[in-house]
């Protein structure tokens, strides 16, 4: 069994530390808690995962790391080990709204935009919704995402907050405040790539 370990150890720490030869236009980034044995002792870690899209739309695990939590620090050191190994070419990073992250984005990869995970975006438009709310808003809401372009899906967005300004005035203007189209600035077959976060 150590030598099967000892083997995997291998494998993993050359995937770890690959270079990155071509560029990734997108930038997928997310964390979940997982528990993990350190000296007998169970914790709970942060499993960092950044999954870059190359320019044809293929989907690549990039790195995965783990940290004590999530920080500013620790996805900071994430994303210049990524760039040490030779990230480049970013145009957008695509994550839910941890502000740490965020913040860590901004420093390492100031060119790139940044998008809110529609998963997440979804889920926390319900904070705004009736718990028993039960019609079309959120479904046409989701098919913002399924414009081709921007101006299509700004039309779409002045139509759906018209429509349900009346009956859901905070959710309406929390998406206004926070509704996140940058991904409509991506060209050619990009825009097809998911934009969805690891799943946590």
């Amino acid at each position: 069994m150590s030598r099967i370990n000892e083997s995997l150890d291998g494998e993993l720490a050359k995937f770890a530390e690959r270079r990155l030869e071509e560029e990734y236009p997108y930038l997928i980034l997310g964390a979940r808690y997982e528990k993990v044995r350190e000296e007998g002792v169970v914790r709970s870690q942060a499993v960092q995962v950044a999954i870059g899209i190359n320019r044809e739309g293929r989907r690549c695990v990039l790195a995965v790391g783990l940290a004590n939590r999530e920080s500013t620090t620790s996805w900071r050191e994430f994303l210049l080990a990524l760039k040490q190994r030779g990230l480049r070419g970013v145009e957008l990073t695509v994550s839910d709204d941890h502000a740490g992250l965020k913040q860590a984005i901004a420093e390492i990869l100031p060119e790139a935009g940044w998008q809110r995970c529609y998963v997440h975006f979804l889920r926390n438009a319900l904070d705004y919704l009736p718990r028993k709310a039960a019609d079309d808003c959120l479904v046409e809401l989701r098919w913002l995402y399924d414009r081709h372009d921007l101006e299509q899906a700004r039309q779409d967005l002045a139509v759906w907050l018209q429509k349900w300004q009346g009956k859901y005035s905070k959710l309406c203007n929390w998406v206004e405040a926070n509704g996140c189209l940058n991904v409509f600035g991506m060209a050619g077959n990009l825009l097809e790539a998911p934009f969805t976060g690891p799943a946590r």
